[in-house]
Parts: structure tokens; C-alpha cells; sequence
């Protein structure tokens, strides 16, 4: 059994050949890249070439936010959005203009202007942001800070055409995914239009003081988003992708249940409903702390739960979700990163701990074993060799 059809088996919960095993290993590599630290034999490697070699696929959900090789700039990460090869659309700004500047220490600045009022961003990618293997930038000024803000920001969107775009999703899906793993229709990393403004477009501190004493000004926002909403996650729902991508990064500090349960679980079940009825299906991508959030994501319909982080990095045991979940979602992860890091654990830990894991998961169903959220640039390749080793081991999931 290939790879890809192992993954889509699980989900559909059909039975695979061996426990399915996909570690998201793009930050390790990137890090130990642009370090010098690959081992030997992998240092003039490509990912794909290193994990073909391996065996053990090619994990595509969150994507290479850096791997742009159109024209123009990308100029509106500020807003939350990039421009990357396997993007299946397009965005184009109309009715305003942009003011651009970099202050050489890694900042980018960007004015937006509109008839209605202008706004401002700025974005943060360094040096030892590359080291690290990161590619997704730091927004350290939101476009949302003031009243008049909201109807610029609003402007701004409605004037959003969104131009579905499936080239280069098509020939990398064909091309370096394959049949080595499922690559992800990506929507967005928020689900909702107010989890949007809330991850996006506004501060955290700035965000908790608008919602008690302004949020008329962000229910209205978040109305005015809803046509670009729906045209980005139709663009998405209509490539060719199996799995489509919608929301990430969720944890009850910042996503708490009850702000979960209105504004973000109505969208992910209207979302899953238009998958179910392609043939598809929806994925989240859910690393963080969990606990009071897992109910809703089963009242969602969602299809997967990506990156699903267990103790001792979170609150919550793997059998802590399984029994929430049983057999209706499909988890994807369950080993914490800190795993991988040999002054977290040793190798007797470390052996200790997949036992236990592999014990929790019972008969193996719905379970995709993964590092959750990514592969740390320390962790010893051994110890990411021999999860899979293991997994071979359990034999078949029935």
C-alpha cells in the first residue's frame, strides 16, 4: 500500500497495511539547511529526495510560506496573507495603493491607502528566523488599532478580487508529493472571519479590550468579511485537492471555548458540509491546548485533527482525545516534539514514552502518528527513524 492511499484509508477510516506514520519534518530540514547540519549523507538533498530515501513520505499541510517563485512581492503578509507556489488562488488588491519600506533589520513596513482611510503593517523575518527553519513571518504591527480602522480594513477586503489559481498546486501535488503523502488544499489558518480578525488582523491585548467594550465594531467587520471568506475556501474546495485545509492554531487562551463555539464551529461545519458533499475532506490544524476545545471540534464535522500535541507539552493524554473522539475524527500527531529533544528525554524516556503511546491507540484506528506541531531542528534522526520503525511493527490497522 502506498503512502497516500495508507493516509486516505485512515481517514475513512478503511483498514491500512501498517500503522500510518507522517512526520512534518520542513522545519527540521530548513533549520539543519541553512546550518550545515544535515547528516552526511542528506547535505546536498532536497526534502523530497531525503524523505523518498527514508521511506517515510512527504508531509504537506502547513506549507513553505517562502516558496514563491511568481512575480511581484509579497507584500501582504501584514494582513495575514502570503503568496506561495501551491496557493490554489490568487489575490488582487483593487481601488488602493500600497507605501513599502524595510528598515534593514528585517522589518517591512506597508501603508495602505483607500479612499476610505489608510492603515498600517509591519512584518518581521530575520537572520535567525531562517536558522531556526521558519518561514512564516512575525506580524509586530496588526492593521487593526483604532476605531477607523475597521472600515479600511473592511474596504479593503470588499475590493479583494479572489482569482482561483491551480498551476503550480497541480504540478507540485503530481510532482514532488505524489503518491509519498496527501498535499492539503490550503484555505486559510484562520476558520472563520472573526477568527481572522482575531489572529490576523488585531493584537491579543488590543483584541480582549475590544471585545468587551467594542465588539459591535468586530461583529461588523466580521459580516463584511464573509463574501471574501466563502470565494477563498470555495477557490480551495474546487482544486483537486482530497483534504482541505481550514483554521490552525487553536488553544484556549486565545481560542476559548466559548468564542470557539460561536464564531468558529458554525463556519468549520458549513465548511465540512461543502467537502462531504465533493468527496472531501476538512482538516484543522489543532496544536495547542485543547482542553474544552475538543467537544467542538467533533461538533464541527471536521474530517482531521492535525497536529494533535498530548502531554507532557499540553494538559491533555492522547487517551484524553481519544475518548472525546472515538472513531469520528481522525488524529493526526500525537507525539510532542519535545520527545525528539534528547535533553527532554532520554533514549530509555523516549522508549518508554512510545510504548505507552502506542498502547493508548489500541487498534490503531483514525490515528496518523506524527510529531506535533513539527520535528525541532535538534531532534537526532535515529529517534524520527525509529517511530517509524515501530509503526511498521504494529502491523495492520483493521
Amino acid at each position: 500500500m502506498q503512502i497516500k492511499e495508507r493516509l486516505l484509508n485512515t481517514i475513512r477510516g478503511l483498514p491500512t497495511d501498517e500503522l500510518p506514520y507522517l512526520p512534518r519534518l520542513d522545519i527540521w530540514y530548513n533549520a539543519n539547511k541553512f546550518c550545515g547540519t544535515l547528516p552526511e549523507k542528506y547535505k546536498n538533498a532536497s526534502l523530497k529526495e531525503m524523505t523518498e530515501d527514508l521511506g517515510i513520505g512527504y508531509h504537506y499541510i502547513i506549507p513553505d510560506y517562502k516558496c514563491w517563485d511568481g512575480e511581484g512581492r509579497d507584500d501582504d503578509i501584514g494582513l495575514g496573507h502570503y503568496r506561495f507556489n501551491t496557493k490554489p488562488f490568487r489575490l488582487e488588491f483593487h481601488n488602493m495603493k500600497r507605501e513599502i519600506s524595510e528598515d534593514g533589520k528585517g522589518n517591512t513596513h506597508i501603508r495602505y491607502i483607500t479612499p476610505v482611510g489608510e492603515v498600517s503593517t509591519t512584518y518581521h523575518y530575520d537572520q535567525n528566523m531562517k536558522r531556526c527553519g521558519l518561514t512564516l513571518n512575525v506580524i509586530s504591527e496588526h492593521a487593526i488599532k483604532c476605531d477607523a480602522d475597521y472600515e479600511t480594513v473592511a474596504y479593503i477586503f470588499e475590493n479583494c478580487e479572489v482569482i482561483p489559481d491551480y498551476e503550480k498546486y497541480h504540478r507540485f501535488r503530481n510532482e514532488v508529493v505524489g503518491e509519498n503523502g496527501v498535499c492539503v488544499g490550503y484555505a486559510a489558518a484562520w476558520a472563520s472571519p472573526m477568527h481572522y480578525i482575531a489572529q490576523d488582523l488585531m493584537d491579543f491585548e488590543f483584541r480582549c479590550s475590544e471585545q468587551a467594550e467594542n465588539e459591535d465594531m468586530m461583529l461588523m467587520l466580521e459580516q463584511r468579511l464573509v463574501p471574501f471568506f466563502d470565494k477563498i475556501f470555495d477557490a480551495a474546495l474546487n482544486s483537486d485537492a482530497e483534504v482541505i485545509l481550514s483554521g490552525a492554531n487553536y488553544d484556549r487562551a486565545i481560542t476559548p471555548p466559548n468564542m470557539f463555539a460561536r464564531f468558529i464551529t458554525p463556519y468549520l461545519q458549513k465548511q465540512s458540509k461543502l467537502c462531504h458533499e465533493r468527496g472531501k475532506f476538512l482538516l484543522s490544524h489543532t496544536d495547542g491546548e485543547n482542553r474544552g476545545l475538543l467537544e467542538e471540534f467533533v461538533k464541527s464535522g471536521m474530517d482531521v485533527a492535525d497536529s494533535i500535541c498530548p502531554a507532557p507539552m499540553t494538559s491533555l493524554t492522547l487517551r484524553d482525545v481519544r475518548d472525546v473522539f472515538k472513531d469520528r475524527i481522525t488524529i493526526w500527531g500525537g507525539i510532542p516534539a519535545a520527545c525528539l529533544l534528547e535533553n527532554t528525554m532520554n533514549d530509555l524516556e523516549f522508549d518508554r514514552y512510545l510504548d505507552m503511546t502506542l498502547e493508548t491507540i489500541g487498534d490503531g484506528r483514525k490515528i496518523i502518528l506524527g510529531i506535533a506541531d513539527t520535528t525541532p531542528p535538534a531532534a537526532k534522526l535515529d529517534r524520527i527513524m525509529k517511530i517509524a520503525k515501530r509503526c511498521k511493527e504494529f502491523g495492520p490497522v483493521r
